[in-house]
């Protein structure tokens, strides 16, 4: 049986706010994450269709048919999309075993494409797990500054309840997908998102064709003009989240991937509203220092580092 979901509706209206740096582009509203995230409960049905008409045919091959017609607009990836995205409704998703694993989620590589052509890409499957499978240790400091507009699953997700863990879950798959979006559009270095539906994120596969996966920066040697290049790209994709008012908010060397000599950053559900979280520039400046500490190692002059983090404050306004 094609495995659905039982809610697809917008997660990502998007508003202007005022107050300090009211003059950058519009924000997304963290209350249409939670809106769009809270439908996912551990009740809802997996078996049932949105439009609740069973599905008894399966796809002619692989795992799936392609989840495409299952999000809507404002749940797939921003245009212009690049060539390389399938929207074929007759496409199969095909999952191939898993790039990753984490506490909060794990990638899986997919391969989707349209049977008897050669209409195929690969995607990045990233899967939250929910809430009785997740660790929280993290979530805390993110979500200050975010609240949800109804007060009774506010205060479930202070307490950490199944309920209230179940909307943090959704929060961080939504809030993963805006900022991915949000990103790619500004022209930083990250994957392209392609859909989110449920919990469940696919986005640009950085690897080669075969599907093996783009080497970490923790896992590089780079030196000389290398390192300098690299740290300068990483520069430049910090700058376009600062002048906007985020922080990556845990950016290290292991959250950094290196393909082809292009830097791309991943890993952005906890991404840091600097204006509106009080420890904004806190953790602006530990992205900083985490991931300049490996290049440091690897020969970078260390005041490069501290010339960094005042720069990034001066993008982000806080100076």
């Amino acid at each position: 049986m094609r495995k659905s979901f039982s809610d697809s509706e917008s997660f990502a209206r998007i508003r202007p706010k005022g107050g300090k740096g009211a003059n950058r582009t519009t924000r997304y509203d963290d209350d249409a994450f939670a809106d769009y995230t809270a439908r996912f409960w551990p009740e809802a049905s997996e078996d049932v269709p949105a439009d609740g008409a069973a599905v008894t045919d399966g796809p002619p091959e692989g795992d799936r048919w392609s989840t495409w017609d299952v999000s809507t607009p404002t749940e797939k990836g921003p245009e212009p999309r690049p060539d390389w995205v399938v929207t074929d409704l007759a496409a199969v998703d095909t999952e191939l075993g898993i790039v990753k694993t984490g506490k909060e989620a794990d990638v899986f590589l997919l391969e989707r494409g349209v049977p008897g052509s050669d209409r195929r890409t690969l995607m990045a499957a990233k899967r939250y797990r929910d809430g009785q499978h997740r660790l929280f240790h993290r979530d805390s400091g993110y979500l200050e500054g975010r609240s949800h507009k109804e007060s009774r699953v506010s205060r479930a997700m202070e307490k950490r309840s199944a309920f209230g863990k179940q909307a943090i879950a959704g929060q961080w798959a939504a809030a993963e997908f805006a900022a991915l979006s949000r990103l790619w559009l500004a022209g930083a270095a990250v994957p392209y998102p392609v859909q989110i539906v449920g919990t469940e994120i696919l986005m640009e596969f950085i690897g080669d064709r075969s599907g093996a996966a783009a080497p970490r920066l923790a896992q590089t040697r780079p030196q000389g003009e290398e390192l300098d290049d690299l740290w300068e790209q990483l520069g430049r994709s910090l700058s376009l989240l600062a002048r906007d008012g985020f922080a990556h908010g845990d950016l290290s060397a292991y959250n950094i991937l290196v393909h082809e000599g292009r830097l791309v950053v991943i890993d952005v559900p906890q991404i840091v509203d600097v204006i509106a979280n009080p420890r904004g520039r806190s953790f602006l400046e530990r992205d900083v220092r985490n991931v300049g500490a490996w290049f440091v190692s690897q020969g970078l002059p260390e005041r490069r580092v501290e010339e960094l983090a005042q720069a990034l404050a001066f993008d982000a306004r806080l100076d």
